[in-house]
This record gives structure tokens, C-alpha cells and sequence, in this order.
């Protein structure tokens, strides 16, 4: 019998080898004759999944972004205190250990190339913002906020707050460690929640 090729798997493996050629060559370095060479594909086995490079840049870039939402839906699955679990999924959005930096890394690269390529009309469909608002309305809906803040304004400081973190351990990662990035992300979240009352 024919070997049953998981197609999907095959797909990964291409657009994770589409991150290694971004990550040591660049954006310039993706084209399709080293994305099949570093996959151990020939061009008309990578093209049976991809016609054309801007469809395998795209999935690549989705994968990213995939990933990212699988690791959340781990976390919103476990039974977790308010505060702990905004604070777990806000930690899933910033580039703390190898792998997410890796990703990270690709995704910023692929940011850039789509958003000159396609202009005026790019859109960033990273999700964050929309994923902050709604862990924020969550925490103050759940009575763990405190008073007179505005959601909308909170949106945006905690959604520069993320890209700046991101942005720093792109740029010095060696002096900007994840677990630093995770402890200021973990003091914002603290001061924007009520004390918590403490047992006698």
C-alpha cells in the first residue's frame, strides 16, 4: 500500500522551514527554490502545496499566528483564578522562551513584507488588540479591576505595552530576557488589579 502522507503535517514543516531561510537570510532569502531546499523538497513537490510564493508566505505567516491561539486555548481551558488567567494569556502574546521568539521573529519580518507590499490597504491581523480588550472587560466584568479605569484607554496602554515588549527582545534580546518581559508584563497586570485581601 502507498504511504498516507499527512498533508497538513507536510504543510507545517514547509512553512516552518519557510521561518528558518527568514531567520538566517531575511525576507529576501524566502524565495521558493530555498524554502524547498531547506524543506528536502523538490520545486514540484513544495508547488503541489504552494503554487506560488505569496500563498506560502501567507500560510506561513497564519502558522504563526495559529500556534499563538493554540497555546491560549490551553490556557483558557484550565480552571484558573480571574486575575491568573489573563495574566497567563497576556504571557502567551509576548516572546518569553526560544520557540516564541522564533516565531516572533518571522512574524515582524512578515509584517513588514506584507505591509509594503499590499500598501494602504494592509491590515494588521495580528489579533492582540482585539484579545486585550476582551481579557480586560473579563477582569473588570469579574470584579478584579480596579475602580475608574477606562477599558479603552487600558486597551491601548497594555497593547503598546505587548508590541514594546516584543520590540525589545527583537531588537537585544541578550540584554532584554523573556523572564524580564514577563515580570513587567506581571507588575502592569498587578497594578491594575484591586489588592488582594490577604487571610487573617
Amino acid at each position: 500500500m502507498p504511504k498516507k502522507i499527512d498533508h497538513e503535517a507536510r504543510k507545517q514543516d514547509i512553512a516552518k522551514a519557510t521561518w528558518k531561510v527568514i531567520m538566517d537570510g531575511g525576507m529576501e532569502a524566502a524565495s521558493v527554490r530555498n524554502i524547498a531546499k531547506e524543506a528536502n523538497l523538490s520545486l514540484g513537490a513544495l508547488r503541489h502545496y504552494f503554487t506560488t510564493q505569496e500563498e506560502l508566505l501567507h500560510y506561513a505567516m497564519e502558522l504563526v499566528k495559529a500556534r499563538c491561539e493554540a497555546r491560549i486555548m490551553q490556557v483558557i481551558q484550565q480552571v484558573l483564578q480571574p486575575k491568573q488567567l489573563v495574566t497567563r494569556v497576556l504571557l502567551e502574546l509576548i516572546p518569553i522562551d526560544k520557540e516564541t521568539m522564533a516565531e516572533m521573529q518571522v512574524w515582524f519580518m512578515f509584517t513588514l513584507h506584507f505591509k509594503y507590499k499590499q500598501g494602504d490597504t494592509f491590515r494588521q491581523t495580528d489579533g492582540i488588540r482585539e484579545t486585550v480588550q476582551r481579557l480586560l472587560i473579563f477582569l473588570s466584568e469579574s470584579g478584579n479591576m480596579k475602580e475608574g479605569k477606562d477599558l479603552l484607554k487600558e486597551t491601548e496602554k497594555l497593547y503598546a505595552l505587548i508590541d514594546g515588549l516584543a520590540f525589545h527582545r527583537f531588537i537585544d534580546p541578550e540584554n532584554f530576557s523573556g523572564e524580564y518581559a514577563a515580570e513587567i508584563l506581571i507588575e502592569y497586570v498587578d497594578d491594575l488589579c484591586q489588592e488582594e485581601e490577604r487571610s487573617k
